[in-house]
């Protein structure tokens, strides 16, 4: 979708604050989904868990395929959302609990291959499919292969887990819905009001504290948010969610310079963006192995430097810039996110025990999703504050920037702890 939102900006006449929900919305409702996952994979067995999370998704993709309007489109996404928050949750707890501890950098540099790749992959050939054929062939194309899947897995599947009996919490459940989509929705709502973006932070913020005081005293929690009390996941959870901010709002950023600035296609412009997924896949699927060897500190820190250096060209592009420098700049920066994503994730899950991985894996899941959703909207809306286009873009630019720095320091903070140790 990411390479798709200019096209469909003109094509179905809506503003980019409101295409970008397109992406915004999909990621927010992971965010919002992703914490009944621990409750799904402890009251039903994997193989029911899977097989209704895929015909979930196979409906949204088959409303997108007929949608006619903006709204029927964002309905399809929303959709879809739901699935892959419960899916990517179940993937990474399954993964954490079949593989022995001493491998977990390498699974987990796989599963961060999946998370971080396949968006990085998409909007190069979302770019291709626009070319030649309607924005509704992004979903057409998608909907055999999520049919195969289905029907590998109904055949094919196993069960693996053992479902206990738990009482899902649905009043938690509705305050989460109602705390995240009113803290995140005013990132856009500054824009139009400042007043009402206001009240919906404030709001939506005293709403997220009444849910989390309700998880500390409920038996069976729908997020067991005790964990915090981990220093290792804690912090090496946010050094995750900033590499994952940077990652999302790069790739949102770029596409929109290229087209409204540079006047590229949008198959040019997800171009750009295919070298650096390239590379953070090959990274990924290492880097993961050299943590099992040495640990996070040289990693991350490299990833750091990778990634400062690769933000020069970024924070001084201009209406001439080289799209060479700016695809090497990007790639680089991926690269840098690879060596930074995969330890960072590993990390945090090495004090949890083998119980409360479920709980880890979908608190991880819905604050990274949730911060991407955050960073996507609000860097989008700082790139539309200047008149100048490019003025705005190297502004969000910045921002980013300051995620990498706010990153290091959280992992330095991590480091001194650990060393006090």
């Amino acid at each position: 979708m990411v390479t798709a939102l200019p096209v469909i900006e003109h094509e179905l006449h809506v503003s980019l604050n409101a295409v970008q929900w397109l992406t915004t919305g999909y990621t927010l409702i992971i965010g919002i989904v992703t914490p009944l996952s621990s409750n799904m994979y402890d009251k039903f067995t994997n193989r029911h868990v899977f097989l209704w999370t895929i015909g979930a998704f196979i409906i949204g993709t088959t409303i997108g395929c007929l949608a006619t309007n903006f709204y029927s489109l964002l309905l399809a996404r929303l959709i879809q959302a739901a699935a892959s928050g419960m899916l990517m949750s179940f993937q990474m707890t399954t993964m954490i609990s079949i593989y022995p501890i001493e491998k977990r950098g390498s699974i987990l540099g796989l599963s961060s291959l999946v998370i971080s790749t396949a968006p990085a992959i998409g909007p190069t050939l979302a770019g291709f499919i626009l070319q030649v054929l309607p924005w509704r062939w992004l979903f057409i194309s998608v909907l055999p292969f999520m049919m195969l899947v289905f029907i590998i897995g109904y055949f094919k599947l196993q069960n693996f887990s053992t479902p206990r009996e738990i009482k899902i919490d649905y009043l938690s459940v509705f305050v989460s819905l109602i705390g995240s989509s009113l803290a995140l929705g005013s990132l856009t709502v500054f824009e139009l009001n400042l007043a009402a973006g206001w009240a919906m932070l404030v709001s939506g913020l005293i709403i997220i504290a009444l849910f989390v005081h309700r998880q500390l005293h409920l038996t069976n929690p729908m997020l067991k948010v005790q964990i915090f009390k981990y220093s290792s996941f804690r912090l090496m959870t946010l050094v995750g969610i900033f590499a994952f901010m940077i990652l999302l709002g790069t790739e949102q950023l770029i596409p929109i310079f290229t087209e409204n600035v540079l006047g590229m296609g949008s198959f040019a412009s997800g171009l750009i963006l295919l070298p650096g997924a390239i590379c953070n896949g090959l990274a990924a699927s290492y880097i993961g192995r050299l943590y099992d060897q040495y640990g996070p500190k040289w990693l991350i820190i490299t990833g750091g430097i990778l990634m400062i250096v690769a933000s020069y060209p970024l924070v001084t592009l201009s209406s001439h810039s080289s799209v060479v420098v700016l695809t090497i700049a990007y790639a680089v920066r991926m690269v840098g996110n690879a060596f930074v994503f995969s330890p960072a994730l590993s990390e945090a899950f090495s004090a949890l025990s083998q119980s409360e991985n479920s709980h880890g894996t979908a608190l991880n899941n819905t604050l990274r999703q949730v911060a991407g959703a955050v960073s996507v909207t609000m860097l989008v809306v700082i790139s539309g504050i200047p008149q100048n286009p490019v003025a705005g873009i190297r502004l969000s630019m910045w921002i980013t920037v300051i995620l990498i720095f706010l990153m290091l320091i959280t992992f330095g903070h991590y480091l001194s702890i650990s060393k006090r140790r």
